[in-house]
């Protein structure tokens, strides 16, 4: 099978690498990591403006639809570029809220009103939020500065009040912290179905991010290769660089349909969706962490340095590998299925 965008998915993908070439990203990053906001607040509202959110919001409430597929081609743009924020987050917290409304009269017991007060203001990009399943882990994604943040504890669906200390993170892109107290807004089995559905669209939308930092880290480095000398000569004519770079691009390679393939799965709604995003998952994250350790060996200690642009990239790499899903986790699904 060959898989291709169409004109108007690839169209998107050259709009937003655009939009985000001419902005400067790792100030951005570094002021998000420091607490400073303001930077990444403004490239939201862009991303907004671009309608990457509106892709995850039903259209009753102004947004695109759902649209699986259109969401990896925005964040594999996304990754790319590495944009600090809970973008994962915010586009699954919507898909909780638009399922658990669908879901409402299966044994819900909510307000029925969530999906109203939230939604319209994720679309717009004027609610950043950040979503926690408490059965993956007790932290959520820069709770300090997101407008909502909904935490999921078993069949209770809760809006936090208060977050706590931001915890050290290997990215300092990602602020890590725990979500406490708060309105709980429903109850209900219906909330542990559509906390399994969000689950699946931050899997998928993190795998294309993964996807999307590899394929930068790639880049710079075949860059660097071709510009540092050894011996008189450009490193990237060596055997050994060739092949440890052609390792990285197959692998990339070969994550990127199956990141598209899932999308496809879980917008038909198919039965063996969560196999497929398990997969891509894991897939496009090992391509990604490769991606980063080919780009430091062959950067060499420069490449690790703080004030070398490239380390955040390399630092967000493992994090997208392990978040919403460890290798070990989507591993043991799709044996599972």
């Amino acid at each position: 099978m060959r898989f291709l965008l169409d004109a108007e998915q690839r169209e998107f993908a050259r709009s937003l690498d655009g939009l985000l070439a001419s902005c400067d990203t790792p100030a951005a990053i570094r002021s998000w990591a420091a607490g400073d906001h303001a930077p990444g607040r403004a490239l939201w509202a862009r991303l907004a403006g671009a309608g990457v959110f509106a892709l995850a919001v039903p259209e009753r409430y102004d947004g695109f639809g759902v649209l699986p597929l259109e969401l990896t081609v925005a964040f594999t743009e996304l990754g790319r570029h590495a944009v600090p924020g809970p973008l994962v987050e915010t586009v699954a917290a919507a898909a909780l809220l638009d399922r658990l409304e669908r879901l409402d009269g299966q044994g819900g017991q909510g307000d029925g009103h969530a999906a109203e007060a939230h939604l319209p203001g994720i679309a717009a990009g004027k609610t950043v939020a950040s979503l926690c399943l408490t059965s993956l882990g007790p932290y959520a994604l820069d709770a300090d500065t997101a407008d909502a943040v909904f935490v999921v504890d078993g069949d209770v669906l809760r809006v936090a009040g208060e977050a706590g200390p931001v915890q050290a993170s290997a990215d300092p892109g990602r602020r890590l912290s725990r979500a406490s107290g708060g309105t709980v807004l429903a109850e209900g089995p219906a909330v542990s179905a559509a906390a399994a559905y969000a689950a699946d669209v931050a899997a998928l939308a993190t795998a294309a991010q993964a996807l999307g930092v590899g394929r930068a880290l790639l880049a710079r480095t075949v860059e660097y290769v071709k510009q540092r000398t050894q011996f008189g000569v450009a490193i990237g004519s060596f055997q050994a660089v060739k092949h440890r770079l052609a390792d990285t691009l197959v692998a990339l390679e070969f994550a990127d349909p199956l990141v598209h393939g899932a999308a496809l799965a879980l917008a038909a709604g198919a039965p063996g969706a969560g196999r497929e995003i398990a997969a891509a998952k894991v897939t496009a994250g090992e391509a990604a962490y490769r991606a980063a350790r080919t780009a430091l060996q062959l950067h060499g200690a420069v490449g690790y340095t703080d004030e070398l642009d490239l380390s955040l990239w390399i630092r967000k790499a493992r994090p997208l590998r392990d978040a919403w899903g460890t290798p070990a986790a989507c591993r043991a699904r799709v044996l599972a299925a």
